[in-house]
């Protein structure tokens, strides 16, 4: 049996109607942005497979780092133990977070991280209260949100074709406008408005601020919900209402950190520092799951006490596993050596002026980059900005398009993106570039 054939016959894939999919892409094989198949194709990884790659695949560096480490310790528990990468990589991560936060909570993947995020926001004022007082309890969280597949992501998430199967299982959250600009809740125009969308969150924390324990947000872009790219005046502006009604601000970095927007972190756009904040994905530049979520001294110190119920009580099997915490120390190095914050910047750049010229397609409804993230919006309609989303038939049609050219896209829907690792050259770009034009142009 070929590699596809055993794959039919024994595996489930994510996010995939397994009755109805095209034969899953065999690769056997990475090097650099360029994925190569069983049948002796080269890709372009467009997408850093599932955004976690930023330093190219099969980086020497990393191998050697990955390498190194398994000789030494492979795993150990984390409760009651330490080793040296958990401790070196903390202390790299707090040198470079927001200002204040000071405490690093290891787990293993995105969705996770989240989890502990809320459940540390709802635990902190059970302990600060010390019974007295209602309980802050409820998460304030923005439409068209994404923060993962478990029930406690699912719950913070926006509504969705991803969500709703599970809506018996899922906690009631307070959900308030997100400045997606091309469709702005309000009727609004970006050049000429005021962030208005920010009232919706002032209202919430008005009426329930007694109630809330925390404001989660995908800082400055939102990711599965739509490729959705902010104003930096609504992340300034969450974080003036969080300290205004006195609630826990959590920004979910799992997509963004690691310079994706262009900064190293997405909150340093405000710049604000957030309470909590979720990391995960090209933490270990792709290589092994990992996750942290970091907290203030104060969140921190809310658990400290002789009541042993004060504890949070949360962990892993595999928290601060020593292989993915070596090659996470290792990519930080790349970025120290490589001015890679600067790369992305001109990767931005380049994005912008050669992608912006699509607008004038008929399909295109909007063109939006930032930091090394593309996105395009295609409509059916420009007036009505009438779109099938994320069950849109275009979606799979383009992916398969792009593959005949040698590219691994893989849109949203009516969403296309591209985010490319950062050692991508600009003639690359350009290429990529070209192969969406031509694609788009051909529809």
């Amino acid at each position: 049996m070929s590699l596809i054939e055993r794959d039919r016959a024994s595996l489930w894939h994510p996010y995939t109607q397994m009755k109805t999919r095209p034969d899953p892409l065999a690769i056997v094989r990475g090097e650099g942005v360029y994925l190569y198949t069983q049948d002796g194709r080269r890709l372009l990884d467009g997408i850093s497979s599932w955004w976690v790659n930023i330093h190219g695949h099969s980086h020497p560096r990393l191998n050697e780092a990955l390498s190194r480490q398994a000789e030494q310790l492979e795993h150990v528990i984390f409760a009651g133990a330490t080793h040296p990468p958990a401790v070196d990589l903390a202390e790299r991560l707090l040198s470079v977070l927001p200002e204040g936060l000071a405490r690093v909570f290891y787990s293993d993947n995105g969705s996770t991280a989240v989890e502990v995020a809320v459940k540390m926001a709802v635990q902190y004022w059970r302990n600060t209260s010390n019974g007295a007082g209602p309980s802050r309890h409820r998460i304030v969280a923005l439409h068209h949100a994404y923060h993962g597949d478990t029930v406690g992501a699912m719950s913070v998430s926006g509504d969705s074709v991803f969500t709703r199967p599970f809506a018996p299982l899922m906690f009631p959250v307070d959900r308030v406008h997100a400045p997606y600009c091309y469709r702005c809740p309000l009727g609004l125009r970006r050049d000429t408005c005021h962030v208005e969308c920010l009232g919706s969150l002032e209202d919430a924390l008005r009426t329930r601020g007694s109630e809330t324990a925390a404001v989660l947000v995908e800082p400055m872009l939102q990711g599965a919900g739509g490729m959705i790219m902010w104003p930096a005046e609504f992340l300034t502006g969450v974080r003036t209402l969080c300290d205004r009604y006195g609630v826990l601000m959590i920004a979910d970095e799992v997509l963004t950190g690691f310079g994706r927007t262009g900064q190293m972190f997405a909150c340093g756009h405000g710049p604000v520092t957030p309470d909590i904040i979720c990391l995960s994905k090209a933490l270990t530049a792709g290589y092994l799951p990992l996750a942290v979520t970091a907290v203030t001294k104060a969140v921190y110190d809310a658990f400290l006490g002789d009541d042993h119920t004060r504890t949070f009580f949360h962990g892993h099997s595999f928290t601060a596993n020593p292989l993915a915490c070596a090659v996470a120390i290792a990519s930080f190095d790349l970025f120290g050596e490589g001015s890679l914050i600067a790369r992305i910047g001109r990767l931005e750049s380049r994005l912008r002026s050669g992608l912006t010229p699509l607008l004038r397609l008929p399909i295109v409804g909007d063109v939006r980059v930032l930091g090394g993230v593309a996105a395009i919006e295609l409509v059916g309609d420009k007036t009505t900005r009438e779109a099938g989303g994320y069950l849109d038939e275009i979606g799979p049609r383009l992916s398969s398009a792009f593959v005949e050219r040698g590219l691994l896209l893989r849109p949203l829907g009516n969403i296309l993106y591209f985010m490319p690792p950062y050692v991508i050259t600009d003639d690359e770009v350009d290429w990529v570039i070209a192969q969406i034009g031509d694609v788009l142009a051909a529809i």
